[in-house]
């Protein structure tokens, strides 16, 4: 995949030397047909919607935005 080349590229120009081929615990744990039948919902996130994720940044900077003023306010 594009991402195990560049992850070999960067190996071999930062530290000169790269395995010519990489190898994945996760891929060689599991046998074929696992990653065959996985599904990737893109609307599912690890337990939480993508809409949730995006309230929950949205009020963080909120938070972080308040603070800021508050501190201008009081100086």
């Amino acid at each position: 995949s594009d991402y195990q080349q560049l992850d070999y590229n960067l190996r071999v120009n930062l530290s000169q030397g790269g395995p010519l081929k990489t190898q994945s615990l996760m891929r060689d744990s599991y046998t074929l047909d696992v990653f065959q039948k996985s599904v990737i919902d893109p609307k599912h996130w690890h337990g939480r919607k993508i809409h949730e994720i995006g309230r929950w940044y949205e009020k963080y900077f909120l938070d972080l935005n308040v603070q800021k003023e508050m501190k201008k306010k009081h100086e």
